[in-house]
């Protein structure tokens, strides 16, 4: 059992390092938090683009774009991809040069993500 000074030196010890733990988990989380945006950077899917027109009716976005390597497509074309999120036709508008990540859904070419880059 320990003695009441014991107690007290052990709580002012938890305490101490409260104060340092908190702020690195804070810093942590932060970190983690930014990761997804890190990956999209960094994918190997993303392809660079400019927006040539948006329909936010039906869900469509043309994209001028340099080579998509996932679909076999070793030189740039305009094409017309579908978005699953409508919001994403929200952060870009047509001229803007875009750094987005193309997939298939239901046989239709897709946007995944989209933003704009300098």
């Amino acid at each position: 059992m320990l003695s009441l000074n014991e107690t007290v030196q052990q709580t002012k010890s938890m305490l101490a390092m409260e104060r340092i733990v908190a702020p690195s988990m804070i810093a942590l989380m932060l970190a983690l938090g930014a990761a997804p945006l890190a990956a999209f950077a960094q994918s190997s899917d993303a392809v660079i683009g400019q927006v040539t027109k948006i329909d936010p009716t039906a869900e469509k976005i043309t994209i001028k774009h340099g080579p998509i390597k996932k679909f076999g497509m070793d030189e740039g074309m305009t094409m017309v991809f579908h978005v699953l999120d409508p919001q994403l036709l929200k952060k870009v508008k047509p001229g803007d040069k875009v750094r987005f990540v193309p997939d298939r859904n239901n046989g239709q070419f897709t946007v995944t993500q989209i933003d704009k880059v300098k």
